[in-house]
Formats: C-alpha cells, sequence, structure tokens
C-alpha cells in the first residue's frame, strides 16, 4: 500500500499571512463526512512550496498567555474563567506564521507506509503533508489512518489463521 492510498486530500492550504480566524474556518470544513473538519493545515509560499502546518495545537497556542509557561507560582484565588475565550476572540485576527510549525517532514504520495512509520516515529509526528510529483502538497496521511489500515491486516490475518 502506497501512501496516496490512505492519505486525505487537502482541497485548501493557507499563506503565511492568513489569520487564525481564516485557519479555524480552514481546518472546521476541510475533511470528509467521516471527520469533522482537517487536524492540520499546510502552509505554502507564494510558489505553493509548503513552509510550514497549522494543527489544531498550534491554535492553543495562539491563545496561551506566555508568562503561564514562565511560572509555576500558585496564583492563590486568580480565576481562570473566561479567560481562554476572551484569548480566542483576541487571538483570531492574528497571523499564523508566528504560531505555525515550520519544520515540517514530508511524504511523497508514491512512498511506502513503511516509509510513513518510519518518519512519524524518528519525527515523532502525528501526520505528514504528502506532495505529488510536482512537490506540491495534495494531502496529509494521519497516524490514526495508517493505525487502522495496519491493525486491519493484522486482524485478517489472525482470522485466516483460526479457519
Amino acid at each position: 500500500m502506497k501512501t496516496k492510498d490512505l492519505m486525505k486530500p487537502i482541497i485548501k492550504c493557507l499563506s503565511p499571512d492568513s489569520t487564525i480566524k481564516e485557519a479555524v474556518n480552514f481546518l472546521k470544513i476541510n475533511g470528509d463526512e467521516k471527520r469533522q473538519g482537517s487536524e492540520v493545515l499546510p502552509v505554502v509560499d507564494q510558489a505553493g512550496a509548503i513552509i510550514g502546518i497549522l494543527s489544531m495545537h498550534d491554535i492553543l497556542k495562539a491563545i496561551h498567555p506566555f508568562y503561564l509557561s514562565m511560572t509555576e507560582t500558585n496564583l492563590g484565588n486568580f480565576t481562570w474563567d473566561g479567560m481562554a475565550e476572551s484569548l480566542a476572540r483576541q487571538a483570531g485576527n492574528k497571523t499564523i506564521s508566528v504560531f505555525m510549525t515550520r519544520d515540517v517532514a514530508t511524504v511523497r504520495e508514491k512512498d511506502s507506509l513503511m516509509d510513513c512509520v518510519n518518519l512519524m516515529i524518528k519525527k515523532n509526528v502525528h501526520q505528514l503533508p504528502v506532495l505529488d510529483d510536482r512537490g506540491r502538497v495534495s494531502g496529509m496521511i494521519y497516524e490514526k489512518d495508517i493505525f487502522y489500515a495496519i491493525t486491519e491486516v493484522m486482524l485478517d490475518k489472525e482470522k485466516a489463521d483460526k479457519e
């Protein structure tokens, strides 16, 4: 089985000057019926070359105040109620170039699933952008889709052995 056989096609890529709000809208609609949207979107330059990805985790970083990661101090009776919502409203107009992941491992459509597994393990990532023959992003392959494909084979083998 090849990467192309399991990848989810990408309908829309982001540019580095896209806003968080635009990215959220694309993430919510870029998917199939089984999944309500996508988990990550590629970020491409004007020539269409991949320069990063933006994930749900990256968007959460956009609303996370920097000072929270700098302290282990007990803040006592400080209340967090409504803070995430307030920061989300403020983050909507920020550009994604600040929050996107720039070090992106990629695979080609013709690569094997083992190539994907190897890269995911080495880079500790859960998804990989898939590039076509021209080097353009054509889809994403997700760890969970590979997992389900290999466990299907594993379980079918066990079933065949019992018969």
